[in-house]
């Protein structure tokens, strides 16, 4: 969707331009229509660094706490409509793992993909609060990298906003190069500490 058509939709909201940009975080990691780099960057072009952040980190809280609560209550059948088979199969192993700490590398990592995790987690053993603590934390610095970018496009301070695209990219592309090193790497930790097999809750205590 273009970034012209999306600021003259949220503009046309007046007073609701709030809810409607939190909408579309919600929406796109629940049924990812937009990319999340769009709507992140736009959330610094309309609302400036700290609240643009603040917008964003709400929107994406949500979203991925409604993911996740689908997946939990619906199971499987449900989401394998949002995840295809072979994501699914690339981390399985985070079903039956017993630390949170993997996980949050996992969502802090550029490339990977967080709102698939959302739907995959929900199967797992973590706990609902245990999730939320790290969705929000994990998705934290893409929030703020992306919010700056359109901070810096609305300021038109472009050799800026280059300068943090061109980093974003060689850090995107150093994660895509070593993916299949960084999961084996996961891998490994997971198989040294094991989850023991039990009954799923999702009491926080």
């Amino acid at each position: 969707m273009d970034r012209g058509r999306l600021v003259a939709w949220i503009h046309s909201l007046g007073p609701w331009g709030f809810a409607g940009f939190i909408l579309l975080q919600v929406i796109q990691v629940v049924a990812a229509p937009i990319p999340g780099e769009v709507t992140g960057v736009l959330g610094g072009y309309l609302y400036g660094p700290v609240v643009g952040v603040a917008l964003s980190t709400i929107g994406l809280t949500l979203g991925s706490f409604l993911a996740f609560s689908l997946s939990r209550y619906f199971g499987l059948p449900l989401t394998e409509k949002f995840v295809d088979a072979k994501t699914m199969e690339r981390f399985d192993y985070l079903l039956h793992h017993q630390g949170a700490f993997l996980v949050f590398l996992l969502f802090l990592i550029p490339g990977f993909p967080k709102d698939y995790l959302c739907y995959i987690l929900g199967l797992g053993h973590l706990t609902t609060l245990e999730f939320l603590a790290i969705a929000t934390t994990g998705r934290l610095l893409g929030t703020i990298l992306l919010t700056l970018g359109g901070t810096f496009l609305r300021n038109h301070q472009y050799y800026r906003f280059f300068l943090l695209s061109g980093a974003a990219v060689v850090i995107v592309f150093l994660t895509i190069v070593y993916r299949d090193r960084l999961e084996q790497i996961f891998q490994r930790l997971h198989e040294r500490h094991p989850r023991k097999k039990g009954k799923r809750t999702d009491d926080p205590t």
